[in-house]
């Protein structure tokens, strides 16, 4: 179709999605004095036949996004949220297949957990509480997140962390590097290893015939791993610690295919106290001066052998 308002240079439609963003869904589950949270951020974005919604502004093919909306709020009373993975797959199943121009439908999920507030006398808490039941503390180290994506005949699942921080405080070298004349950084031969991880990784459950993972434990496992491979990887570059987070989840778990990572170099820098008259790194420890930036910035891919690439290079698209 050509836009007159364009002469007789055509015009295209390219791609185009829509759908409700950051829906934040609260679920608690109440097994008597002992309560469950959930505690989810639902974005939606639904794409299909919507030609004519952008070319004559016709809403013949459109739901609403308030409908979406509605749509997350509704699926967590109706099927509960038993985990990120699997809410995000109820709702994209229903996009699909309840609205036919829809043709493709895409969830993406963060989960900020809790965790219950031990008290030492749960009986002495006031009201009856327990102490531990209904009381939570948010946690802090890492925010969980999903995209799933389904076009009514094949599911992508990708699921992963972002913001988890970590540090090596030895074990850990940088030296033998290129060098030219802009070149000011020492070799350091022990340093302070630190970074934020944010990490995808895509699991080869593609369809509904497929046995579906348990998609917690696969999280629980897949996080442990590339702690404890993080901890024991002597590190000579950041590089190499990504390579072996990286490989330890694809040798331990058979659901996922790929992994990718995200490594900001949180860098600490040893601080001159020698114009005070002090020796700063010595046996007994040292003072840093931890930067936030600028920093350097480590990102790769991982794959099980035979399998194609597929979560996309930016991240920050995801």
């Amino acid at each position: 179709m050509t836009d007159p308002s364009h002469g007789a240079r055509p015009v295209m439609l390219g791609q185009n999605q829509y759908g409700k963003a950051e829906n934040r869904v609260v679920k608690i589950t109440r097994d008597g004095a002992t309560h469950h949270i959930k505690d989810l951020n639902v974005s939606v974005a639904l794409s299909g036949d919507m030609r004519e919604v952008h070319l004559s502004g016709s809403n013949a093919n459109v739901l609403p996004t308030d409908t979406a909306k509605n749509t997350v709020y509704a699926f967590a009373k109706e099927h509960g949220i038993e985990s990120a993975e699997r809410f995000g797959i109820h709702l994209a199943r229903h996009f699909v297949t309840s609205q036919e121009p829809i043709r493709t439908a895409r969830i993406r999920i963060e989960e900020y957990a809790w965790e219950r507030i031990g008290t030492p006398d749960a009986g002495a808490a006031p009201s009856g509480a327990d102490g531990t039941g209904h009381s939570f503390v948010r946690k802090g180290q890492e925010t969980r997140v999903t995209q799933i994506t389904y076009d009514g005949e094949s599911w992508e699942v990708v699921s992963g962390l972002k913001d988890l921080v970590v540090m090596n405080s030895t074990n850990s070298e940088f030296w033998g590097y290129v060098k030219d004349r802009y070149t000011t950084l020492q070799e350091a031969y022990d340093r302070i290893l630190a970074t934020r991880v944010s990490g995808l990784w895509r699991f080869n459950w593609t369809a509904d015939e497929q046995p579906m993972p348990d998609w917690d434990t696969s999280y629980e496992q897949v996080r442990k791993h590339l702690l404890q491979a993080f901890a024991e990887t002597y590190s000579l570059s950041l590089q190499q610690t990504l390579y072996q987070m990286g490989s330890r989840i694809i040798d331990h778990r058979d659901e996922i295919d790929e992994v990718r990572f995200s490594l900001p170099n949180k860098h600490h820098f040893l601080v001159d106290l020698s114009p005070f008259g002090l020796e700063n790194d010595t046996a007994d420890g040292a003072v840093y001066f931890a930067a936030d930036r600028p920093y350097g910035l480590i990102e790769g891919t991982v794959l099980r052998d035979g399998r194609e690439p597929r979560i996309p290079v930016d991240l920050t698209n995801l």
